[in-house]
């Protein structure tokens, strides 16, 4: 399906705009303008995907990427292999998910064990700071997201608006932490240790509406933390989350960007490291 953007107002029905020349044929007075409809965060999130497939060229190895987001990105490359407008393409998931939806679309898929180097990669992102780190990972797929997210030459990231942060921990949402299931609770309690300084709280994350703890497509449980400031050198905070015993991986992605598609209210903006 073609989007044209940037063009955040759609036009009012033809009902309403022949009211309007109606009205002001009768009257020297001109009608007002009616009022923007402004486009929605799926739309945002399309247009922005849309733009990062523009990247895709046939015969690449492709990391596909995983959540509500990379979806869009996902459906237009199947759209354009349908299409013969793209050839060869191999797509290696970041998720189950990912992999049923790319399957599903006549995807080619294979994995890091026959492709170690990626041509391009495209994902989300749940969080973005002025020097292009992320936070991933609140879809739980964080560990395949980095393994093949680093992998690639180039990593597109597609976001709206919403997710531009001051620094990482700045919508005061989970910073997801991948750990084993093992004494889940001591590792937990380590980890909010760790950056009490930041008034961090530790969560197990669970499947909506249960306590059943949620797992991982790697069979691992997610913590969850909650900062209320700033946790300061990013690099620092990495290095000591990974030092924990149990730790499988974390969901800030540093220095991983390669660009970062936003849509906005004023269109798309490309930022480039």
């Amino acid at each position: 399906m073609a989007i044209a953007f940037p063009r955040f107002v759609r036009s009012e029905s033809s009902a309403i705009e022949e009211a309007n020349m109606a009205s002001s044929s009768s009257s020297s007075v001109p009608s007002p303008p009616p009022p923007p409809v402004f486009l929605t965060q799926e739309e945002l999130k399309q247009i922005a995907a849309y733009k990062a497939v523009e990247f895709v060229e046939s015969g690449m190895v492709l990391g596909l990427g995983t959540g509500s987001t990379a979806k869009y990105a996902i459906e237009r490359i199947g759209e354009l292999l349908h299409q013969g407008k793209l050839k060869n393409i191999v797509g290696i998931p970041t998720s189950k998910q990912t992999h049923e939806q790319a399957l599903s679309l006549g995807i080619p898929l294979s994995d890091l064990d026959s492709h170690s180097i990626v041509d391009l990669a495209i994902d989300g992102a749940d969080e973005v700071d002025p020097y292009l780190n992320l936070v991933k990972g609140r879809g739980g797929s964080l560990l395949r997201e980095k393994m093949i997210e680093g992998a690639s030459r180039k990593f597109v990231v597609i976001v709206d608006e919403s997710k531009m942060v001051p620094y990482i921990g700045g919508s005061h949402l989970a910073m997801p932490v991948e750990i084993v299931p093992f004494c889940w609770k001591f590792t937990a309690e380590r980890l909010q240790r760790l950056f009490e300084d930041s008034g961090c709280v530790a969560k197990l994350r669970t499947y909506k509406d249960s306590d059943e703890p949620f797992v991982t497509d790697n069979a691992n449980y997610i913590v969850e933390l909650y900062f209320e400031k700033d946790i300061g050198d990013l690099n620092a905070a990495s290095d000591s989350i990974l030092r924990l015993p149990g730790v499988v991986e974390h969901g800030m992605f540093l220095n991983m960007a390669s660009t970062v598609i936003v849509a906005g209210e004023l269109g798309i903006t490309v930022k480039n490291k």
